[in-house]
């Protein structure tokens, strides 16, 4: 137990854990028969800048006021497995109020935060002139992400309380109560929930810190197109995301990754948090190693595999309101309305684009998924064929399911109106977004990680740019944006500086108020062997010797060291880091949330095959 906090586990905590790590991020044409990750920004393959590097992983929305909290669970189902096969388990102190999430949401908080290299080239001046202008520079970005045992047999017996039950969009929720975990296990096996016996240890320390069991998993008939975030509401002053039930389905350095909208800057309560040592990152390659240097800092001593970097923390205007919501979406418009004008409507309020008989695309992921239910195309028909030209094929519609628009209204009322008019309120309403990112093991899973806000940090950029001084003997001078500057030997590969072998820069703990308090720093030991590695290789150059590059070469390439570490990794951290697996605790007046998210729906393209 972190005992430095001295909290009472049995408060009024809201913790939330999936137990299953589903995969996936955006799907893509009409059917939905694959996955992939498109990392936050297009997945059209002709798309002429470089695209993000992989943003999968677990992610998660907090909404962090004075006195209430939400958060917002991103779900991907891997669309080729079963989609009624998965269930959803999750430890909760308090029955939240659930509700639809925005998948919109979700895909443009990840892309208008992700961290994203560059390196702007410029070149010494030669003696050769071979007619080109050496003198420019390009700028060439690219983005990065970076992104138990068995129960041993309960003896069932007797009911469980069933404390809420409802539908919610396309899940089945039920919250159940006991002091014992085999009835609520037979409640939800006799009721169609799938079960892992892996975590029933796991959900037994839960249920014996005082928390109750909700459980969710698909409606029937559902499926992966159907898939949407979940929110939860409650009372709270911090978050919460839970790590002890989610490693029965981890991998070994998992991606984790956090978003806190709030007032001020967020941080970690209970892990470290880190500075990445920005000399391990291949700017060349416009940070290619980035995960990798991540795991590294993290795992880093004194960090022992339970911290976060900061990605980026800023105003919350860097995320793009398009698509999350449009004033001219309209849900009683359909409602009564003729199956032949459905798309034609669709088109009006910019949920679909399908304006000829070869393609078609949707304006929001849930769009193609409530045709399918409520306007399938009639039997031995492709979708393909049918949406784009419903009036060709009138005499076939199932008009039962169509039953004049009514479902078809209702549904896109609660999945994607009211949602995105929600998810749009909230990014006008909370001025500041905190973006946090870890990689973490099954067996660094020993305690929920805690967050709070601390409004005395400073902002970190997620855009980051070195600069790269290309020398007539085609050797590079590198100097990143702390105004450190490295040798480059050949113009690259990225150097690996003999003896300079710390991936995290500094790590810290951060407190609700004040700057965050360093356990360990390694800048001097970093300057040092950056200083021997760049005069080995006779860096910087006699005085007057020649041109140097256009940034700090007089100085001995040491630049400013931490000042500009930040921005690759993140400041702020906290508390301690105990293995003691106690949950997640705070003071008396505080609740916290666990979160379990996954993937980025892009727009569902729909393109006649060839």
């Amino acid at each position: 137990m972190d005992t430095s906090l001295g909290r009472d586990s049995r408060g009024r905590w809201l913790k939330l854990v999936g137990l299953t790590a589903a995969l996936g991020a955006g799907m893509t044409a009409w059917a939905p028969t694959t996955a992939r990750a498109c990392g936050g920004t297009f997945c059209d393959a002709g798309v002429p800048q470089p695209m993000p590097v992989d943003q999968t992983g677990e992610n998660v929305i907090f909404v962090l006021g004075d006195t209430e909290a939400e958060v917002h669970i991103q779900i991907a189902i891997d669309p080729n497995t079963n989609a009624q096969q998965f269930a959803w388990m999750v430890p909760l102190a308090a029955v939240p109020d659930f509700s639809v999430g925005s998948q919109p949401l979700f895909t443009n908080v990840l892309n208008g935060s992700v961290p994203t290299y560059g390196i702007q080239n410029t070149f010494e001046s030669c003696d050769f002139d071979d007619g080109g202008d050496n003198s420019g520079g390009d700028t060439f970005p690219s983005t990065t992400s970076g992104a138990g045992g068995s129960s041993g047999g309960f003896d069932t017996g007797g009911e469980p309380d069933v404390l809420k039950q409802e539908t919610v969009g396309a899940f089945d929720v039920v919250v159940l109560q006991d002091t014992e975990l085999a009835p609520i296990k037979q409640w939800l096996i006799d009721n169609g929930y799938q079960w892992d016996e892996n975590a029933a240890p796991i959900l037994q320390e839960y249920i014996d810190e005082g928390n109750v069991i909700a459980a969710l998993k698909l409606t029937k008939n559902a499926k992966v197109e159907d898939v949407h975030p979940i929110t939860l509401r409650y009372m709270s002053t911090e978050t919460c995301f839970p790590l002890r039930l989610t490693r029965i389905a981890a991998v070994e350095h998992m991606d984790i990754r956090v978003f806190v909208l709030s007032e001020s800057r967020a941080a970690p309560t209970n892990y470290r948090h880190v500075l990445v040592n920005p000399l391990k990152i291949d700017w060349l390659q416009l940070a290619l190693n980035y995960k990798d240097v991540i795991t590294q800092a993290v795992d880093a001593f004194e960090a022992d595999g339970r911290a976060f970097v900061t990605e980026y923390a800023g105003p919350s205007s860097v995320v793009s309101g398009f698509g999350v919501f449009d004033a001219k979406w309209d849900s009683a418009a359909f409602a009564g309305l003729d199956p032949a004008q459905v798309v034609a409507t669709l088109n009006a309020q910019n949920l679909a684009f399908c304006f000829d008989s070869f393609n078609c695309s949707w304006g929001h992921p849930l769009v193609f998924g409530l045709l399918l239910e409520f306007l399938p195309p009639p039997q031995g028909v492709d979708p393909i064929d049918f949406y784009p030209d419903v009036s060709a094929y009138i005499g076939q519609v199932d008009v039962a399911k169509w039953n004049d628009g009514a479902g078809f209204s209702a549904a896109l009322l609660e999945r994607v109106i009211e949602p995105g008019q929600h998810a749009s309120d909230l990014l006008e309403t909370w001025p500041y977004l905190t973006r946090m990112y870890t990689t973490i093991s099954p067996q660094e899973m020993t305690q929920d990680p805690i967050f709070h806000q601390n409004p005395d940090l400073a902002d970190v950029d997620n855009l980051r740019t070195a600069q790269n001084y290309i020398l007539c003997n085609g050797d590079s001078v590198v100097t990143l944006p702390d105004e450190r500057v490295i040798y480059v030997p050949g113009g690259g590969p990225w150097p690996v500086i003999p003896g300079e072998e710390w991936y995290a820069e500094e790590v810290q703990t951060v407190a609700l108020k004040g700057a965050p308090m360093t356990i360990v720093n390694n800048t001097a030991a970093i300057n040092t062997k950056l200083k021997e590695w760049n005069l080995a290789h006779d860096w910087p150059r006699a005085p007057g010797e020649t041109d140097g590059p256009p940034t700090t070469s007089e100085t001995d390439g040491q630049g400013s060291g931490t000042t500009g570490t930040e921005g690759d990794s993140a400041s702020g951290t906290a508390g301690g880091n105990d293995d003691s697996g106690c949950g997640c605790r705070a003071a008396p007046d505080r609740q916290g949330a666990l979160w379990l998210g996954l993937s980025a729906l892009g727009l569902l393209g729909l393109r006649r095959r060839r």
